[in-house]
This record gives C-alpha cells, sequence and structure tokens, in this order.
C-alpha cells in the first residue's frame, strides 16, 4: 500500500474526478463551443478542485455518455489535447480514465504522463453498454510493451451499470483479482455515478484482501466520508463536488473545501 502514500504524500487519499465534457465524435459534443469550450471547463473544474484541497485528480470523459468498451481514437487524441493544455497548471498527481476501454487509458497516460488509471480491466459482465468482456492478460502486456509499467492500475470490481455474469461473491472476486493480476488498488462501487458505495460490500472487499489497498469509488460525500474511510484506504470522488451535488453540474469550489476540511478532520 506504500505507493499511495508515496504518490500523495497523505494517508487515505482523495481522487478527485475531472469530468470532461462531450468530445468530438460522442452524441452530446459541442460542435459551436468545439474544443475551446472542453478545455475551459476542464481548466474551471481542475482549479476549483486543487484550490479546494483533493489530493489528487483523474480525467474522464464522464460525459461521453454512452460508453464504449473500445473508444475510437478521436476520443484519446481529445483527452490528449485538454490534458496537454492543462499540464503547466496541474500540480497535484493526476491519473486518466478513457471509458470504458484499459488500454486506452493506458495510451493515454503513457502519452501525456499520468500516475494511474482506473478501469474495468478483469472480468466479464452484462450491462447497459452491452456484454461487456475484458482481457487482462491483453492489458498487463499491452502495458509492458508501452512501457508503462510505472502506470498504477486501480481495478474496478464493482462495476457501474453492469453485474458480474456468474455467481461469485464479491470476496471471491476480489481474492482471485488480487492473486490473478496484482493490481495496485480495487475500487468499489454503487450502481451509478453518484450512488453510495454499500460500506458492508467495501468491508468484505477489505476484510479478504492481504496487500491491496481498496478504495470507496462513487457516493462519498461530506456525510459518510467519515464511514468510508473508517473501512477504505481512500476515495474516488466527483459529483459531491459539484454545484448542489448534482452531476451534471460545475464543480463548486466551497462544497470542495468543505469537503476535504472534513477529510482533515478525520485523518
Amino acid at each position: 500500500m506504500g505507493w499511495m502514500k508515496e504518490l500523495f504524500q497523505v494517508e487515505k487519499p482523495i481522487i478527485a474526478m475531472c469530468h470532461l465534457q462531450a468530445l468530438p465524435g460522442d452524441p452530446n459534443y459541442d460542435e459551436a463551443g468545439g474544443m475551446d469550450r472542453v478545455v475551459s471547463c476542464a481548466r474551471r473544474d481542475l482549479l476549483a478542485l486543487q484550490d479546494g484541497g483533493v489530493d489528487g485528480v483523474m480525467f474522464s470523459n464522464e460525459f461521453s455518455l454512452p460508453y464504449l468498451t473500445r473508444v475510437e481514437p478521436i476520443t484519446i487524441a481529445a483527452m490528449a489535447e485538454v490534458i496537454g493544455e492543462l499540464k503547466e497548471e496541474i500540480r497535484i498527481p493526476y491519473g486518466v480514465n478513457c471509458l470504458w476501454d484499459p488500454i486506452a487509458s493506458l495510451d493515454l497516460a503513457k502519452a501525456t504522463g499520468g500516475q494511474f488509471i482506473r478501469e474495468i480491466i478483469s472480468g466479464v459482465y452484462a450491462s447497459d453498454f452491452g456484454l461487456w468482456n475484458t482481457n487482462a492478460g491483453a492489458t498487463a502486456r499491452h502495458r509492458a510493451r508501452i512501457g508503462a509499467g510505472n502506470v498504477r492500475m486501480l481495478f474496478n470490481i464493482v462495476p457501474e451499470a453492469a453485474k458480474y455474469l456468474g455467481d461469485r461473491d464479491i470476496r471471491e472476486i476480489a481474492r482471485s483479482t488480487e492473486f490473478n493480476h496484482q493490481p495496485d488498488a480495487l475500487c468499489v462501487s454503487g450502481l451509478t455515478a453518484g450512488s453510495e458505495t454499500d460500506t458492508q460490500i467495501l468491508k468484505q472487499v477489505k476484510d479478504v484482501v492481504r496487500h491491496t489497498p481498496v478504495l470507496c469509488n462513487t457516493g462519498c460525500n461530506a456525510d459518510n466520508i467519515a464511514r468510508q474511510l473508517a473501512v477504505a484506504d481512500g476515495a474516488v470522488c466527483a459529483t459531491t463536488f459539484k454545484v448542489d451535488g448534482i452531476f451534471e453540474n460545475a464543480v463548486d469550489p466551497a462544497r470542495v473545501k468543505a469537503f476535504m476540511d472534513r477529510v482533515k478532520e478525520i485523518r
């Protein structure tokens, strides 16, 4: 677990999502605003998150709905453009999440200097996006082939809007994922972005893994963060930072600061 303390310089880090607006090729892309608007919105949110005191940030094409499990090249190129425009302003560790394609995320991280990715890397699922089949072995070999061994891989083992095919207990999944894939962290989620993660499921995962950090991946807020961090080794947060706590809104600097003040009290 030492890599998280080394990277983020704190116990139980909070990784904030910087949600990118719809990108070229996405159904909801704003042609009039273009990439200038995407960059502008990302800069606004990044600065609000950093100024509020989060420990890390992860750039994600969150508004590319509906997601692809194999993204198109234009998405990777557009995300790289955004990160490149903002790079001189990033003051904290950062990663990328190219939804939902681990190969693309590794490529993007390698190209932009991202230090970690979060993806669905192992397992087979029935999801809102169709049958979701992964190839963890191919992902691991791609990581080695492109020289991205220093890019940490956060495995989401309770994917949003999806159900594991096969009758397997979450504890079995956590144990076998740790044994077979040596993940850098395991992420446990609720049903969708902003949905509270079940603390009991977090605890079940935490109790059975031996060496792997466990992150609360969705639904953290000022009211439940003490309970979630009592179990988890950190959290990935987004919706709670938005204006009025609404997923689609911009980041609210005051909400970020209030949340992080609470986290500092807990630490």
